[in-house]
């Protein structure tokens, strides 16, 4: 499922329900840069959380 983790992506943190929802803005490697509606910027590894897809990427196919 990493093939949906891609720009533009809208991912909600399932461990950090307070921070909203966040769009994927990078990613690179084994790191995602999330912006978050109340965290700000966050780097999340996808080895140790699974972010929650709320609304997939249009036109990153």
């Amino acid at each position: 499922m990493d093939f949906l983790l891609t720009p533009g992506t809208i991912v909600r943190h399932p461990g950090q329900p307070d921070w909203g929802l966040g769009r994927i803005q990078a990613v690179d490697g084994d790191q995602i840069a999330v912006n978050f509606e109340e965290a700000g910027r966050q780097i999340i590894r996808p080895r140790h959380v699974v972010l929650e897809i709320v609304e997939p990427a249009m036109g990153y196919e």
